[in-house]
């Protein structure tokens, strides 16, 4: 195993982390905005008014999403035990 294939393989691995963690993140992220622009403009402080919506929003996220997300790590895996012989061997 070269070290271009490592770094090949250790990118594709990171992409994948990003490309699945992607949605939820952006999800989170949008509602938190939201949340708290709605806050700052109704001085409401409330702890449960920024947690409450950022969870229903991330498991809508990953309820319409879950699928994709757990058919591209089951390629990925599927395709890193198909090349671990070769990478094994060296060739």
């Amino acid at each position: 195993m070269t070290q271009a294939e490592v770094t090949t393989l250790v990118t594709n691995a990171m992409l994948l982390v990003a490309e699945t963690a992607g949605p939820i993140l952006a999800a989170a992220l949008v509602v938190g905005l939201v949340v708290s622009i709605f806050q700052s403009l109704t001085q409401i402080n409330d702890y449960t008014l920024t947690f409450v919506p950022k969870l229903l929003a991330v498991a809508l996220v990953i309820a319409l999403t879950g699928q994709w997300m757990l058919s591209q790590i089951v390629g990925f895996t599927d395709s890193l035990y198909t090349s671990l012989p070769r990478m094994l061997a060296g060739g």
